[in-house]
């Protein structure tokens, strides 16, 4: 039996590009076989960088607004972090404690055509987001926290099964956007 996330994953075309987006930006920004603490349980990225010859470890806690302690290990040479920061409050302390000397970490976009994500709150309390960012907005915030970024890309995301003006506008613009930070 298929876990659901990796369901999700094989069945939606869009989610299988920006995987693949994500673990390129990686590979082009970290050299394989380094050694990565990803922010998160363990999910299919993670495994994917695995896949790639990365060594990664997953860093989760209950509610990283107040307890980010997961994050100030050391020893990794660089930090991930995918699409979390939007379930934050406030990512600031977060991305002050980690340690790594290299982080790359992707955030949705906002878009002026859509809402922020709100999932079903019965089924997980933290499945919504508290900020969809402008990626000037991600930017301030990485150097209030003491990054410098050195790369970033835009990504859009769209399913070509999906009709109406929404899907359209999601062809041309972007919703996601990644970086690779070094500390200032």
């Amino acid at each position: 039996m298929m876990p659901e996330a990796e369901k999700v994953y094989k069945d939606n075309r869009s989610h299988e590009k920006r995987v693949a987006w994500t673990v390129d930006f990686v590979k082009a920004n970290l050299r394989p076989g380094s050694k990565i603490l990803d922010l998160g349980p363990k999910n299919i990225l993670s495994q994917e960088l695995q896949n790639v010859g990365y060594n990664v470890e997953n860093a989760n806690s209950q509610d990283l607004d107040v307890d980010y302690s997961c994050v100030k290990k050391e020893g990794y040479d660089a930090f991930t972090s995918f699409e979390v920061f939007e379930h934050m409050v406030s990512p600031l302390p977060l991305l002050k404690a980690v340690q790594a000397p290299l982080l790359i970490t992707s955030v949705p976009l906002s878009l002026w055509f859509a809402r922020a994500y709100r999932g079903n709150l019965e089924e997980d309390p933290f499945d919504e987001h508290y900020h969809e960012f402008e990626p000037w907005q991600f930017e301030l915030l990485l150097r209030k926290s003491g990054w410098n970024v050195d790369h970033k890309e835009l990504h859009t995301s769209f399913d070509k099964r999906s009709i109406g003006i929404r899907p359209i506008l999601r062809r041309f613009y972007p919703r996601y956007l990644i970086v690779a930070a070094t500390r200032s």
